[in-house]
């Protein structure tokens, strides 16, 4: 058999199969010729594993759910297939072949031949074994490269695609409120506007690939009290507004997002799954979203379980469905029998049901899957013969040099230089001694959704899948000359105190100790980071932070190295260490990103996503804080961080000069218009990242002393320099007022130009003028930044000062005439 069949069709194809007519009228066809049952079928999806030996897939059997009986089901069809790749390790081409043989049971099944939609996570990369396992998106934030993070998105959603994936669960949105939370790592920072254009950029790359692509969580569910996965959140209407919806507006309007997955949060009483105003009124009435909302998984079963806010299976159904809530994964629970029931006796009007079920097939319409020539064999198995499903092994290959390469450069991009006190780039050291329990650990680099970390682990017979050196191993091929001595010291979390003696010998005899600390990936309580792995402190796990201060105390210069999923507090450290090297989970390249930056080889660009705190106890705290959220004289807790939101080090200098504000006073719908000069005074080439704050003195609610409004990063050889230039649109400025508008209020303001949240290097007084106005969400959302070589703005500026001089002459000859 050779994969190069379409499903078959009559001469006369139905409305809903012709691609002729608009998506629209095709649905609305398809509405009216189905039963109840097979409606309510497209709204839910089927957890599924696929067959290493290229069969059909198999229910998964999860603890939350009983096993589904596919036989019973697919005669009414099925919405969706659950993470097929992303639920036990199987070769690719077999995923795919077993895929494949799924959707062709599906259609067939079905009277109208309707395929599923396949969705898996691609948060770090697609979660499939040997699947290339990027940075966690706290290293897409570290970049402040919106580009970079766009094309891997694009490279995911191509392989995914490949396979015969349509949706992919990514990216989250939210943005850090506590650093203990144990998901700080699937986010991107803790700024609105640096998860939204980061994000952003990742939606248009999935998208791109013609990958469906998920926001989530919407919204709220990174601000859970203490930290604590899946706990009430305390938000008000403001902080809603400004801080944690804006990343999800600007994915929307800009990114061509077709999916929005609702979080498991309440919000003053109303779980999100739930809520009408949210689901409906603000992402489809105002934002004009037209795509479909998925529920989180299990989400809407907690509305009973948890919420407490529905009597029953059917309740629950009805509730999350009226809210505006289309597909139910992921797996079929109350959008199965109960909802069929609850309509049939009018508990939930079928109108509903038929909303929702349009979104879902004007979806499938797009991806082409009510098409006559659609066909299961995804791309990768085309014209390939699969009468032999064990030669098919190995012959997908979804970790390719290319993507590698990407892979590394933004590990590059996302490492940050702390401190430095010459100590790095090391210098051909002689002895190097190579401390801690992240040192020799592989899967170290590695977040908690990378299929290793996240499936992998209950799997320890089956091989890896992926090439993953430790840091040993980078260390050893980058320092070829160098006697490399290893000592565990201690282990991530066991608090073992027996090996930091041998470690400190080891230090002892070396010329430079580097100290490799940090996080261990996993999924509730079976890591230090990830879902489910929340702290109660940002201390370092275990004894960790007790390996470090001996480490400092043995008179060698100690460079600290953090593989970590969240910022931790460093005690000593922060004064003490000859450098400190901060890697957020940088993926399989990681530890030669990070062996490169110790060498010197690569120049650190990175800049922190989320501050560094100072002290370990100190939150929940964040950069985005009003007056009273910074240290005093009334309060013993000081929340100063010891790095930073935006901060990075390199390895040159730069100098920031002759900022010029053309506007400074604009009316409150018109913007200002800046630059500045910034200059690589040092010997080597870096990389400079230019943050601009904004700081409003006087406002009619509290505002944060400053918030990030734009960025761009600024490369520069030696001597170089550039004319960075800025437009600011006054909407920038707009924040929640007090009766719930947004709005742009008159007054003077300082627009910071900044290399981090607590270094500003230059500053513009500006004023907006004229009446308070109104905007929405059609505001703009960005500063605009062009960069021009200095040379040619000298040579521009000199050029027009002669010809000034020239029409002056002239104007000066005339009146003497």
């Amino acid at each position: 058999m050779t994969a190069n069949v379409a499903v078959e069709t009559t001469p006369e194809i139905p409305l809903w199969n012709d691609p002729n007519h608009p998506v629209a009228a095709r649905v609305d066809a398809l509405v009216a010729a189905m039963t109840l049952e097979e409606k309510i079928a497209q709204l839910y999806g089927v957890w599924v594993g696929a067959s290493d030996k290229g069969g059909e897939v198999a229910p998964h059997q999860h603890d939350m759910e009983e096993v589904v009986d596919l036989d019973a089901l697919l005669p009414a069809g099925l919405g969706q297939l659950t993470r097929p790749f992303g639920t036990v390790p199987v070769d690719p081409a077999l995923g795919a072949l077993s895929l494949m043989r799924t959707q062709a049971r599906i259609t067939s099944a079905n009277r109208f031949g309707i395929p599923a939609v396949a969705h898996e996570e691609c948060l770090a990369g697609f979660a499939a074994w040997g699947a290339t396992a990027y940075p966690v998106p706290l290293s897409w934030g570290a970049t402040f490269d919106p580009d970079v993070v766009r094309r891997m998105a694009a490279a995911i959603g191509r392989d995914m695609r490949s396979v015969g994936v349509h949706q992919g669960l990514a990216p989250v949105l939210d943005v850090v409120r506590d650093a203990r939370w144990g998901r700080v790592e699937e986010t991107i920072g803790e700024d609105p506007y640096l998860v939204g254009t980061i994000g952003t950029a990742y939606v248009r790359g999935l998208e791109s690939a013609g990958i469906v692509a998920t926001l989530k969580h919407f919204v709220g569910y990174s601000a859970s009290r203490a930290g604590r996965n899946l706990a009430p959140s305390s938000v008000g209407a403001r902080e809603r507004a400004d801080v944690l919806l804006p990343p999800f507006e600007m994915a929307v309007r800009e990114g061509g997002t077709r999916s929005v997955m609702h979080a498991y949060t309440d919000i003053d009483g109303v779980p999100a799954a739930a809520d009408e105003t949210l689901l409906t009124g603000l992402l489809r009435d105002t934002w004009g979203f037209e795509g479909t909302v998925v529920a989180d998984y299990f989400g809407i079963a907690f509305l009973k379980t948890l919420h407490g806010i529905a009597a029953d299976w059917a309740d629950a159904a009805g509730a999350a469905l009226g809210a505006g809530v289309d597909v139910e994964l992921p797996t079929v629970k109350t959008f199965g029998a109960p909802l069929v029931e609850a309509v049939t006796e009018g508990r939930v009007p079928e109108a509903l049901v038929d909303r929702a079920l349009r979104r879902v097939l004007g979806q499938k319409a797009v991806l082409g899957l009510l098409d006559p020539d659609w066909s299961p064999v995804p791309p990768a198995l085309d014209g390939v013969d699969l009468d032999d499903p064990e030669a098919l092994r190995g012959r997908i290959v979804l970790d390719r040099p290319e993507n590698r390469e990407l892979a590394r450069e933004i590990a590059d991009k996302a490492v940050v230089l702390l401190t430095n006190d010459g100590t790095l780039p090391l210098a051909r050291p002689r002895r190097i001694a190579l401390v801690g329990p992240n040192a020799t650990e592989a899967t170290a680099v590695l977040g908690c959704y990378s299929f290793p970390r996240h499936v992998g682990v209950q799997h320890p017979e089956v091989p890896v899948g992926i090439d993953l050196p430790t840091l040993r191993d980078t260390l050893t091929a980058e320092f070829p000359d160098a006697d490399i001595t290893v000592a565990r010291g201690t282990g991530v979390d066991d608090g073992e105190l027996s090996g930091i003696g041998e470690a400190v010998d080891a230090a002892r005899e070396a010329d430079v100790v580097v100290a490799v600390l940090g996080d261990r990936a996993g999924l509730f309580g079976r890591g230090t980071s990830g879902e489910g792995c929340d702290a109660e402190s940002l201390t370092l796990p275990g004894a960790q932070q007790q390996l470090l201060d001996a480490l400092l105390d043995s008179g060698t210069p100690v460079v600290t190295v953090l593989l970590a999923g969240r910022p931790y507090a460093l005690g000593r450290a922060v004064a003490e260490s000859a450098a400190i090297v901060q890697s957020f989970f940088p993926g399989e390249e990681g530890t030669a990103a990070i062996a490169g930056v110790l060498s010197g080889r690569t120049a650190p660009s990175g800049r922190l996503p989320v501050s560094v705190p100072g002290s370990a106890g100190a939150q929940p705290t964040t950069y985005l804080g009003a007056r009273l959220a910074h240290a005093s004289e009334v309060s013993s807790i000081d929340p100063t961080p010891a790095f930073g939101f935006g901060h990075g080090l390199t390895y040159t200098s730069f100098a920031w000069s002759d900022l010029v504000a053309h506007t400074k006073e604009a009316p409150t719908d018109g913007g200002f218009s800046l630059e500045l000069t910034v200059r690589n005074t040092g010997e080597r080439h870096g990389t400079e990242v230019v943050q601009l704050y904004l700081h409003d003195p006087v406002a009619s609610v509290v505002q944060p002393v400053r918030r990030l409004i734009g960025y761009t990063r600024v490369p520069l050889a030696p001597g170089e320099a550039r004319r960075v230039r800025v437009e600011v649109p006054a909407d920038l400025a707009s924040f929640t007022g007090r009766d719930g508008r947004r709005v742009v209020e008159p007054g003077d303001l300082e627009l910071r130009f900044a290399a981090s949240s607590t270094d500003t290097r230059l500053t513009a007084t500006v004023a907006l003028t004229g009446p308070e106005r109104q905007v929405d969400h059609t505001r703009r959302l960005h500063a605009v930044f062009a960069q021009e070589a200095q040379e040619a703005q000298e040579a521009q500026e000199a050029q027009e000062a002669q010809e000034a001089q020239g029409a002056q002459e002239a104007r000066e000859a005339s009146e003497g005439a």
